[in-house]
């Protein structure tokens, strides 16, 4: 247990300065510290909310209206990812087996990971199309945040 919180601290310290570890672990583009999300992904009604600013250097979330429309592209690229991935473990593993297991477990693979694949499509949306990049110093400025 200790092991692992430590674990967590390290990765989250080395997140500040890493930018793949911020994507990772889905905080705030311009400050590494603020999170992208407002609850768990295990929260199945509320996984996709998402502030409207960062609560740390109050970067906004949302460039410009219908921005994460084109996440759809890159949650479909992950989704085409795990396709790939589940047929050829199925196929190595099980043999071959015949086509109705392929549908059903590619189906229940991307339902299961839906929640992530979201996630994670508008955590890269906003990395690289969002136009802002890190900036040790937001971190350090105040926020004035609101009771929303």
């Amino acid at each position: 247990m200790l092991l692992s919180l430590d674990l967590t601290y390290i990765l989250l310290m080395a997140a500040h300065d890493s930018t793949l570890l911020a994507l990772l672990a889905q905080k705030c583009p311009r400050c590494h510290r603020g999170d992208l999300f407002t609850h768990s992904a295990f929260n199945l009604s509320k996984f996709s909310d998402m502030p409207a600013s960062c609560p740390v250097c109050g970067l906004q979330y949302e460039p410009e209206t219908g921005f994460y429309w084109g996440a759809m592209y890159i949650s479909y690229a992950f989704s085409t990812g795990i396709v790939i991935m589940v047929g050829v473990l199925l196929y190595n593993f099980f043999g071959d087996p015949d086509t109705w297991v392929y549908i059903v477990t590619v189906s229940i693979a991307v339902l299961v990971f839906t929640p992530v694949l979201l996630r994670y499509s508008r955590a890269v949306m906003l990395y690289f199309f969002g136009g802002t990049g890190y900036d040790p110093a937001a971190a350090k400025r105040t926020f004035p945040h609101s009771n929303d």
